[in-house]
């Protein structure tokens, strides 16, 4: 048999070990499994050769050959090697500051400046250089791509990485790094939205462009992101203090980052035992294909929860709109530990709910926003 075949064999026979797993095991640096990591600001990293850095590989489970999501650390008043990566990268800045670099093989460089919470795309097809500009402590970056997705087509991780190839460019980096913009979006189940255009955004822990997420309860607030010239897209909620959204479901590869709050999830399949998930600032966790997630805010100020989004063919939700039921889980219907969990947890912070008796009644209940 030869090497090739034998190699095909390997990818295929469990389902399991596809050909980015085979690549990312081969790395020697830690990779994290399971569900969630309370903090990523302080989990262990290892070094890994070919980028520099200290560095771990995040696979939880739902994102098996959907997406990467990585650690890495620059050391204070460093700077990476420059590198070429042929799909585009989500970064979000975990902790400290420094600049990006950005160029094209046919175009000048851009370099912009980042801080803790800011999140931006290194563009596919560009050259990019990661630096440090603290020199009292290494800054941390989350990184987001779909490389699994693109190695399942071709398995050449050597394709990806410093390929000499110069595409098309989706737009002049000054176009593609300037201040996002807001456009109107569909409206669906979660009523009228903007969608924000941009590559750059300064500080998700900040951001105060929102808009009523109504189908989801709470009284809470979404933005929805769409960077520009890129599949890639991502959404944040905001919901206040005391709270909790409604249960819900979809598709697998979702990256949730904690930007700000205090709170915990709950996550299961159904008739499965559930995972309790504590989140704070810097907690990531990953919802598997199709089990129900609720958010549950047990802190004095409004939670945030970053979600960056695989492709769209792994949204997962049902295709009509009618079928929202499957898909979601009202108050008046969901079960009574669900209410006595997040009421054990605020007591023993001493506080109590705000979340209102009608909407455990009324299937109908709408928070009032402002402009009603």
């Amino acid at each position: 048999m030869t090497q090739a075949i034998q190699d095909a064999a390997k990818f295929s026979s469990s389902g399991k070990l596809m050909p980015y797993d085979d690549w990312m095991e081969a790395q020697g640096v830690p990779i994290y499994r399971g569900y969630y990591i309370e903090d990523l600001r302080t989990v262990p990293l290892g070094w890994w050769e070919e980028r520099k850095c200290n560095t771990a590989f995040i696979q939880f489970e739902g994102m098996q050959g959907i997406n990467e999501a990585r650690v890495s650390e620059i050391q204070p008043g460093e700077s990476l090697p420059p590198m070429k990566f042929a799909l585009d990268e989500i970064v979000y800045v975990l902790d400290g500051r420094g600049l990006t670099t950005v160029w094209h093989d046919s175009g000048p460089k851009k370099t912009f400046e980042w801080q803790a919470h800011s999140m931006f795309l290194l563009p596919k097809g560009h050259h990019h250089q990661l630096s440090s500009t603290r020199g009292d402590k290494p800054v941390r970056l989350l990184h987001y791509n779909y490389l699994p997705v693109a190695m399942s087509a071709i398995p050449d991780y050597n394709f990806f990485i410093n390929n000499q190839y110069v595409g098309e460019v989706a737009g002049q980096l000054d176009d593609l790094f300037a201040e996002a913009k807001a456009v109107p979006g569909d409206v669906g189940l979660m009523g009228p939205r903007n969608v924000w255009y941009g590559n750059f955004f300064p500080d998700m822990r900040a951001w105060d462009k929102l808009d009523a997420f109504r189908n989801r309860g709470a009284g809470g607030h979404v933005v929805f992101i769409q960077f520009a010239g890129s599949m890639q897209w991502a959404h944040m909620s905001v919901f206040p203090a005391r709270t909790y959204k409604k249960a819900h479901r979809h598709g697998p590869g979702r990256a949730i980052i904690i930007p700000g709050g205090e709170g915990f999830s709950v996550m299961w399949n159904e008739g499965e035992e559930k995972v309790v998930i504590p989140w704070h600032e810097g907690s990531l966790f990953t919802p598997p294909n199709r089990w129900f997630h609720q958010h549950f805010n047990v802190g004095g100020a409004p939670g945030r929860y970053l979600a960056m989004h695989p492709l769209p063919q792994f949204a997962g939700h049902s295709e009509k709109v009618e079928d929202q039921a499957r898909d979601q889980i009202e108050y008046p219907d969901e079960e009574p530990w669900i209410r006595q969990k997040f009421e054990s947890e605020l007591a023993q912070r001493g506080i109590t709910s705000m979340m209102p008796e009608q909407a455990y009644q009324d299937h109908g209940f709408q928070w009032k926003y402002e402009g009603d």
